[in-house]
Formats: structure tokens, C-alpha cells, sequence
């Protein structure tokens, strides 16, 4: 798999490289006010304090130029939209987390020679094929390959957790990223932290997609809706299955947050699905437009709440916070046009109609409008034109007005074309409606139009990341099945035991696959008088490795000798009480552990290897196992049938 060139001039490209800077100025700048801090706690001298104090102002002075800097980075909407012509209100998406390569050559090649007993040269090749593949998942193309490349690298993080992070050991590497938002760095060895960063880009990357497809086809709206699903499910998953974030972008209040979010860009596409299948000018249709218009203010709203909260205000770049209330007052004013539309367009019900149109209208309206009756209201065209035009349409032109007031007041958002242009466009068609239904000798005063009950077709979905969609192999395979040969177990050194056949064989009976156990041994036998015990693995049969090897391709090993006899090579699993134990731990381990099963390893370990348990280094998995946690580790379990050799 290959991402994209890193030096590619494109405008996403340089995006991120604006990012990658800006990140690595923060950094810079943070480590020299952390500097200074230290010494104006440490030092007694005034003339020394007013020195570093003057230092602090201009550190604190130069990071707050670049995260505004940033989040004027955050707010280029318009680089990640599509290329259309058309005209469409503009999605908000997210940049990817960025991170500082990594070396895993040494701390890998000491831990295979140290805890696996082999030579870690002869795993430089896959050891360099996974830093490969860490290097390339860092700048995914925005499409279904980039995808595939992050998930790949998400599940070798799998193998590589239970290969090479023991509970009891810390492997002394650290890993890096950079909030998506702030640009702060953190860093930790828990290796949730490097699963945790991969999840938040895999949801980023699904903005991305989202926001650059052309909404004015049909295809294009559902590979939008599919897309932003698909980001929710991400962030929601990541909040479930991950606690005490080091950083801002991956902390509850803030995935909940960006969930709420797309889940709201969903519904925006919903609607304008539902713009392009009702091309109908009927009632029932112009009042499912209107509730549908409803049905996004009302989720836009509750995007707007969460984002003024304590905890998430001082974070979320303005000009989010700005178009997501923009967006909200601009679907209050459609919902109300629609409204209008269904009364003073519309041709009054025929009494064939009129039970229809009655119902859809009982459930239109929060509270029904003061006035005549239904029957009345829905066959006088002079009702509806009066409900119409001095209640929605007022409410309606009220509402763009608003909501181009709220534009203007955020800067980055007056540079968006576009969106100037979509809310011009929907007042002007609203003044023009209210001109065309205008009569002179209007003099009749009605009350503010009732708020229109949020209702839709199409309920946006979470979808949680399918994580088995993309198949791999363990890079590390060649040092054994994961059921024995983890950083978990740990065994005595390798045996070799030299064997010749006696009258009744070699006197021990064989069980199971990959690797095959030594399941009892004959008291006085060969294989006894060997040293060779129950429990044992044979992972060697005349310098042949058997790791891997099925039980019938021991056993032919095994009978294809000759009087000279056999070399075999076992290990004992350390602390293991007999082969009714072993068996159960292989039976156990092979029924699937999933991608994200219930890990306390990474908080133990980090707490270990810690002199101070700070929350930083407690960044672990939750104990709640997903549901679509179906991946399984690929070996089998220990057979039930013995056989006797």
C-alpha cells in the first residue's frame, strides 16, 4: 500500500503541510515556555524573573499568532469541497492528526532476540515493511484507498500489541501526534494512543470524502451520506472504546461533539436528497420539504449547544461554530418557505383531497395556528394565502436575514463565496415569492407563524467501522501462532531431544494444530526417558520448523524417520500446570479475541513504568467489547482427537 507523495503540490497537500509546520512551530514554543516557567519557579533573583517573565509574554504572544493561524487552517472549508458548478451550502470536514516518524528497528530486533530467542536481523525485513507501512498510512489519498490503507495499518497494530508489548515490560518507545485542532503535541508509549490517532484520522478522512462529492446528483448526495455515517461511526466508536485522552481532539466532550456534527451534515444531505426525488409542486410534497428543512435546523441547533459549552468552546475554530448557527437559522427560514410555498402555491383541497391534506396538516404545525378551522383554512385560498404570506413567509425572510447577519460577523466565512452566494440567493427567492403574493389592500395582521414539527424520511445512521472489511496477515507470522508465541506467554529455552523408536513408537500421544502439544507421555517410554514432558510444544523435527505445521505433517515427520531416530525441538510454556491447562489457554485464545477487546495492558504497563501515574500515561481501551469486533486470530484451536505415537 502507498500514500500520497508527500510533495505533491496539491492544495490539500499543502494544507497539510501548513499544519505539519505550524504543529512543529507549537512544539517548539511550548517546550521554551515550559523552559521558562521552571526557571522563574526555580530562581529567587527579581532581575532574573522580570527577564524570563518578558521571555513567557513573548512565547505566550508568538503561540497564540500560531493557533489562530491554525484555526484559520481549520476553517479552509472551500479546499476540500467539490469542483462543481453547482451550487451547494459548503460541509464542514476535519484535517488528519499529523505524527513524527517512527524507529522500531533496535527496540524490535532486541525484544525478538531477547523474549522470542531468535536472531532480530532475520526480522529486519518485516520490521521495515511495518515502518513502511506506518510512513505511507500518514498521508492517505481521500478516497477508498486511503481508507484501506489506514484500517490495514489499524489491524497490524493488533498483531503488533500482542507480539511485542508485554504486560509486565515496556518497550521504551514513544508515540507522537499532534491535535488535529490546536496543533499541542502529546505523546505516549500506550500503543491505544497510536490505535486511538489511526480511528480519529479513518473518521477525518470520511469528512473529507464527504464533503468533496457533487450533492447535486443522486449518487453523489448518497456517497456524501454514506461517507459522513461512516465519520460518525468512527468518533463514536472512539469515544466507547477509548478513555482519558492525552489530547483535546480525542476527549469525550469533543468526539461527542463531532459526532452531533456529522450527524447533522447527514441530515443536510437528506434533505437535499429529498430536494432532488420530490420534484413534484404538490401539498404533501412542499409540507415533507418543509419538515425536512425542519428536521436539519433542529439537529443544526443542538450542534450549536454542544459547541458553546464550557468545554468545548474555547477549542472549536469560530468559523465552525459560526456555520453551524448559520446553517441552523438558514433551515428555520427554507422550513418556513416550504410552508409557505404548500399554502399560497398549491391549489386548494378537493373535498377527495381534503382527508389526506387534513391529516398531513394535523401533524404539520408544533401547535395549530389560531383562526378558522382546518376544513376552512385548507379550502379558502384566501386563509392560506393570509397564513402563508403574513406568518411563514414573514418568518421565513426574517430568519436569511438573521442568518446572513451571523455571516458577516465571522471573517473567514465572508471570504466563502459560495455560501454568501446560497444565502443570497434564498432570500432574494423569498422577497421575490412575498412581492408576487403581495395585494395592495392587505391590511390583515396575523400572529408569528408556528414552528413547523421537524420530521424526516431517512433517520441518519452511526456506522461503526467494519473492521474485518479489510483482511491482513501478520508481518511477523514467522515467529509462531499468536496462541503460544505472544508477549504474554513466555516459555523455557528451546530443547532439543533426540529420539529413537522403541517397540511400541516413540511412546507419547500428539494433539491439535499450529503448533502440535505433546497431549501425554508413556511412563518409561522413549519420549519419558527423554525428558520430554505433557504440555510440551514441538516446534522442530530434524531442524525443520513446525510451528506452523499441521498435526498430520508432524506426525508424517515423525514415521518418515529411520533408525537413526529423530531430533525434535520443544518449549514449555512457563507456569503452565499440564497439558489439560495448555489446552484450555490455546482452546481460549484461538475462539477470537477482537481488534479491540477488553486490554487493561496498556494503563498496567503504563502505570509501571511511570514515576508519576499521571492521567497523561492512563490512556487505555474501556472494558466495553464492540459488537462489530469480528475479527479473529488466525490459528486454530487444539483438537479434541489424540493419537498415539
Amino acid at each position: 500500500q502507498q500514500g500520497c507523495d508527500p510533495f505533491a503540490q496539491t492544495q490539500r497537500s499543502k494544507l497539510q503541510h501548513r499544519r505539519a509546520r505550524i504543529n512543529q512551530q507549537i512544539n517548539k514554543e511550548m517546550r521554551m515556555r515550559a523552559g521558562a516557567e521552571n526557571l522563574f519557579r526555580a530562581t529567587s533573583n527579581h532581575k532574573v524573573k522580570e527577564t524570563v517573565a518578558l521571555e513567557l509574554s513573548y512565547v505566550n504572544s508568538n503561540l497564540q499568532l500560531l493557533k489562530e493561524e491554525l484555526e484559520e487552517l481549520n476553517s479552509c472549508m472551500d479546499v476540500y469541497q467539490n469542483d462543481s458548478e453547482s451550487i451547494s451550502v459548503p460541509m464542514i470536514p476535519l484535517g488528519l492528526k499529523e505524527t513524527k516518524e517512527l524507529d522500531l528497528l533496535i527496540p524490535l530486533k532486541d525484544l525478538i532476540s531477547e523474549h522470542y530467542g531468535e536472531d532480530g536481523v532475520l526480522f529486519e525485513k518485516e520490521i521495515k515493511e511495518f515502518m513502511e507501512l506506518r510512513q505511507a498510512m500518514r498521508t492517505p489519498s481521500r478516497n477508498e484507498a486511503g481508507l484501506e490503507l489506514l484500517m490495514e495499518y489499524y489491524n497490524q497494530l493488533y498483531f503488533l500489541d500482542n507480539r511485542f508489548f508485554p504486560p509486565s515490560k515496556n518497550l521504551g518507545v514513544f508515540f507522537h501526534w499532534y491535535d488535529s485542532l490546536t496543533g499541542v503535541p502529546s505523546h505516549q508509549r500506550a500503543l491505544a494512543f497510536e490505535k486511538g490517532s489511526v480511528l480519529f484520522n479513518i473518521g477525518a478522512l470520511h469528512t473529507q470524502i464527504g464533503a468533496r462529492q457533487d450533492r447535486a446528483s443522486l449518487p453523489g448526495v448518497n456517497r456524501a451520506i454514506d461517507a459522513f455515517q461512516k465519520a460518525a461511526g468512527a468518533f463514536n466508536y472512539l469515544k466507547e472504546n477509548f478513555s482519558n485522552a492525552p489530547s483535546l481532539d480525542m476527549s469525550a466532550s469533543s468526539l461527542n461533539m463531532l459526532v452531533r456534527l456529522m450527524v447533522a451534515q447527514v441530515q443536510e444531505c437528506v434533505f437535499e436528497k429529498v430536494t432532488l426525488l420530490r420534484a413534484q409542486t404538490d401539498f404533501l410534497t412542499q409540507l415533507q420539504l418543509a419538515q425536512e428543512a425542519a428536521r436539519v435546523e433542529d439537529v443544526y441547533s443542538l450542534v450549536h449547544q454542544t459547541m458553546t459549552q464550557a468545554h468545548v468552546k474555547d477549542y472549536v475554530p469560530f468559523s465552525w461554530t459560526t456555520m453551524v448557527h448559520v446553517k441552523s437559522e438558514h433551515f428555520k427560514a427554507l422550513s418556513h418557505y416550504f410552508a409557505a410555498i404548500a399554502l399560497c402555491d398549491c391549489p386548494a383541497a378537493s373535498d377527495a383531497e381534503l382527508p389526506e391534506h387534513e391529516k398531513a396538516f394535523i401533524q404539520f404545525h408544533v401547535t395549530m395556528p389560531e383562526g378558522p378551522s382546518l376544513r376552512i383554512l385548507l379550502q379558502d385560498p384566501e386563509e392560506r394565502r393570509k397564513l402563508g404570506k403574513c406568518a411563514h413567509l414573514k418568518k421565513a425572510i426574517m430568519k436569511h436575514e438573521e442568518a446572513m447577519r451571523i455571516h458577516s460577523l465571522c471573517k473567514i466565512l465572508r471570504k466563502m463565496d459560495i455560501l454568501q452566494e446560497v444565502l443570497s440567493f434564498a432570500h432574494k427567492r423569498s422577497l421575490s415569492k412575498y412581492s408576487e403574493i403581495d395585494h395592495e389592500e392587505d391590511f390583515f395582521e396575523t400572529g408569528d407563524a408556528p414552528d413547523i414539527h421537524p420530521k424526516t424520511h431517512q433517520k441518519p445512521e452511526i456506522k461503526s467501522p467494519n473492521f474485518s472489511q479489510v483482511k491482513v496477515t501478520d508481518l511477523f507470522h514467522r515467529l509462531g501462532p499468536l496462541s503460544v508465541f505472544s508477549a504474554k506467554n513466555k516459555w523455557y529455552p528451546v530443547r532439543r531431544v533426540h529420539l529413537v523408536r522403541g517397540e511400541n513408537g516413540f511412546g507419547f500421544t500428539l494433539r491439535g494444530d499450529s503448533p502440535v502439544l505433546i497431549a501425554g507421555v508413556i511412563p518409561g517410554g522413549c519420549a519419558a526417558e527423554a525428558g520430554l514432558k505433557e504440555g510440551d510444544y514441538i516446534i522442530s523435527v530434524n531442524g525443520k520448523d513446525c510451528k506452523w505445521s499441521k498435526h498430520a505433517e508432524v506426525v508424517q515427520l515423525l514415521k518418515s524417520t529411520g533408525e537413526e531416530g529423530v531430533e525434535i525441538g520443544v518449549i514449555t510454556l512457563q507456569g503452565s500446570e499440564g497439558p489439560k491447562t495448555a489446552d484450555k489457554k490455546a482452546a481460549v485464545m484461538s475462539s477470537g479475541g477482537g481488534l479491540m477487546k477488553n486490554n487493561k495492558e496498556n494503563s498496567r504497563k503504563s502505570l509501571m513504568n511511570s514515576k508519576s501515574a499521571s492521567t497523561l500515561l492512563m490512556w487505555n481501551k474501556k472494558s466495553k467489547r464492540s459488537k462489530n469486533s469480528t475479527y479473529s486470530v488466525p490459528f486454530t484451536a487444539v483438537g479434541d482427537n489424540e493419537a498415539m505415537y
